[in-house]
């Protein structure tokens, strides 16, 4: 194959007039038209002067056009990196500079504050509206509805996905062809999903989930997705008849438990619902089996990987756990300080080696070597124990990581910014248990001697500097924070302590 993610994911349904997306809006775009419209965006990237290898950084909402501006980067042998929507100037100037890219496309509504930035690092700017409209449309209008796939090879880059530990800067993680594609074509086959499947959408797709997950998942099987723009309960539990699979978070399960009109007849036709991204509470496992007959299909992945392990499709689906390791990826427990393998039902790290592990970090040596072992085997940051039956349990995480609503969220980019604030001293962010995002982000802070934070004034400055999803729902203020004989802050007894704090009262 001369390019064998779009061959495979993409190429192979040229020409075809069945539905690919179903809108929100009732209207559908077929295969054929929807590559048609991605041909015309790769014309335009290269027209910006990009090359194999280049890359483009894509902040935009969720829309058909979005979504072919992936498959046109993979058509131009262009590295696509999705940004969140909810990130700030600040941010994206970091994520932009850091993987130099040549090329941004943004909403119109950002362009003012983003150009100089562009301009700044010598860089084009494009702009993409939820609405479909937009300079990068307007370019593509022109352009012939066909362009020759760009010639690569299953090791040569696809994307960047930026993570990050709990200190330090985000890292790029390079993912090639063949992470994509294997596990795509792994992920489809192993949970039976075919082209008479129809998927309902309602992931993001700057994340792997939707993009990655859902989207390539949907394309290896020659399936059909209604896509919608994000989670809106009352448009989910109208269209849910229409489709056959869904991939969710926690949270829109826990949400769909909440309204009485989610009945066991309205989910009875459904094949397959799964979830990812962040622990599925076993309540909600017994809950939603009660409610519709559906065992909720877990599974475990995470930016440098993909999908690692999976319940199985037919077999026993264990709460609180997430399956077995996927075809062809190995996963082993091992000790933290000698990297040795832990018998059975051990508590240690979590390693895995597979055509899903990505080739390393950008321009990041050093944090390469450390977290990707020279025989394959990258190590996680995600502890966990491997029971008799073979089943992997995550059981927490050494880093500080928290995980709500599907979104990774570091600590110390927050911590950064409230100890920054007038009369804060120290600060340590945690992750507390939430009944509807799984974890949420808690704040507590230190006084400088003699002063009294002001709690809005700080709450005002994060919001400026951070993306929603990384507000602390609470600021608290303490003496002191926990700390060992080493001076290390001790989270474990402020997570301990706060636990509660956003748990319903009981009776």
């Amino acid at each position: 194959m001369a390019n064998p993610l779009y061959d495979t994911l993409f190429g192979r349904h040229l020409g075809s007039a069945k539905p690919f997306l179903r809108l929100a809006d009732g209207a559908t775009l077929s295969y054929s038209d929807f590559l048609a419209m991605a041909s015309r965006i790769a014309h335009v990237l290269v027209e910006c002067g990009l090359e194999p290898g280049d890359r483009v950084a894509v902040q935009v909402e969720k829309s058909p056009e979005a979504l072919a501006l992936y498959a046109a980067a993979a058509q131009a042998g262009i590295v696509f990196l999705p940004l969140n929507t909810a990130y700030t100037t600040d941010e994206l100037s970091y994520f932009v500079e850091d993987s130099g890219a040549k090329l941004l496309i943004c909403d119109s509504a950002k362009q003012g504050a983003l150009t100089p930035m562009m301009d700044r690092l010598g860089g084009r700017i494009e702009t993409l509206n939820a609405d479909g409209s937009g300079s990068l449309s307007d370019l593509a209008q022109a352009k012939p509805s066909e362009f020759a796939p760009v010639a690569r090879d299953e090791g040569d880059l696809a994307a960047f996905l930026y993570t990050s530990g709990t200190t330090g800067r985000s890292k790029g993680a390079m993912l090639t062809q063949k992470n994509l594609l294997s596990n795509a074509l792994t992920l489809a086959e192993h949970w039976r999903f075919t082209a008479d499947d129809v998927l309902l959408h309602a992931l993001p797709i700057f994340h792997t989930h939707g993009l990655f997950v859902a989207t390539n998942v949907t394309l290896a099987a020659g399936g059909s997705m209604i896509f919608l723009p994000k989670f809106d309960l009352d448009r989910i539990i109208e269209l849910l008849p229409q489709a056959t699979a869904m991939m969710g978070v926690p949270t829109f399960y826990t949400r769909l438990l909440d309204d009485p009109r989610f009945t066991r007849d309205l989910a009875q036709h459904m094949r397959l619902f799964i979830s990812g991204s962040a622990p599925l509470l076993a309540d909600t496992h017994i809950a939603f089996e009660e409610r519709t007959g559906h065992r909720i299909l877990e599974r475990y992945g995470m930016t440098e990987t993909n999908m690692n392990t999976s319940n199985p499709y037919e077999g026993e689906r264990r709460a609180g756990t997430v399956g077995f390791p996927l075809p062809g990826v190995e996963l082993k427990i091992t000790d933290p300080g000698s990297g040795e393998t832990l018998p059975v039902g051990e508590v240690g790290q979590i390693e895995v080696r597979g055509p899903n592990v990505f080739k390393g970090y950008w321009q990041m040596p050093e944090k390469t070597a450390a977290e990707l072992r020279e025989d394959g085997f990258f190590i996680t940051g995600d502890l966990g124990q491997i029971d008799a039956d073979g089943y992997v349990t995550i059981v927490g995480r050494n880093k500080d990581l928290i995980i709500s609503g599907g979104y990774n969220i570091y600590p110390k980019e927050i911590e950064l910014v409230l100890d920054e604030q007038p009369g804060v001293l120290e600060s340590a962010v945690i992750g507390v248990p939430h009944p509807d995002f799984g974890e949420t982000v808690l704040g507590v802070l230190v006084a400088e001697k003699g002063q009294t934070p002001d709690l809005d004034a700080i709450d005002k400055a994060v919001k400026q500097s951070l993306a929603r999803f990384k507000h602390p729902r609470q600021l608290i203020v303490v003496d002191e924070l926990p700390r060992n004989t080493m001076g290390k802050v001790q989270k474990n007894i402020l997570r301990e302590r706060y636990k509660d704090a956003f748990q319903p009262a009981e009776g």
